[in-house]
């Protein structure tokens, strides 16, 4: 789990919480015959609180499920439904020592060389950061050192460099 659905998990306890309590004191008010203005306002306390936390689960399950989606799409495209041609299988394996070899000249860390492999897949910095459970705003920077390294100025720039001279 990221920072960001770990805060948004912590949000949720934490409306729970004002949902659970303010429920107790709209009750402990009802049996002490409290003011109906008084009520009311607990109430849409009540109603907004609880509404904000269905609207974080609803966001955090719809986010989980499309990076479960992200990664079945990965697999299936590692996975081709026809093996493809022995020549093929060595360009690709050329092509990935290639790019390899050149990470390692332009000094990318691990976790950059993973990045800049999930870019040249054609991944948005959403999706790289859901697979690699980051913060989009770590990918982002990481992949501005990636791009200031090759010397590009950005995401096609830098898939260019690389492919541009076999086509």
């Amino acid at each position: 789990m990221n920072r960001s659905n770990s805060r948004e998990f912590v949000l949720v306890a934490i409306l729970l919480l004002v949902v659970a309590a303010s429920a107790v004191d709209i009750y402990s008010d009802l049996r002490q015959g409290a003011a109906t203005a008084h009520i009311a306002k607990e109430v849409i306390v009540v109603v907004i609180a609880a509404v904000g936390a269905i609207w974080l689960l609803v966001g955090l399950r719809q986010q989980r499920m499309r990076i479960a989606t992200l990664r079945t799409e990965l697999q299936e495209a590692q996975r081709p439904a026809k093996p493809p041609a022995e020549y093929i299988l060595n360009a690709r394996r050329q092509l990935r020592e290639v790019i390899a070899q050149q990470f390692d000249e332009w000094g990318l860390s691990a976790s950059e060389k993973e990045v800049g492999m999930l870019l040249l897949k054609g991944l948005s910095l959403k999706e790289i950061a859901g697979l690699r459970a980051t913060l989009e705003k770590t990918v982002r920077q990481q992949a501005s050192s990636i791009y200031k390294r090759a010397g590009v100025s950005g995401r096609h720039a830098f898939a260019a460099w690389f492919i541009e001279d076999f086509l």
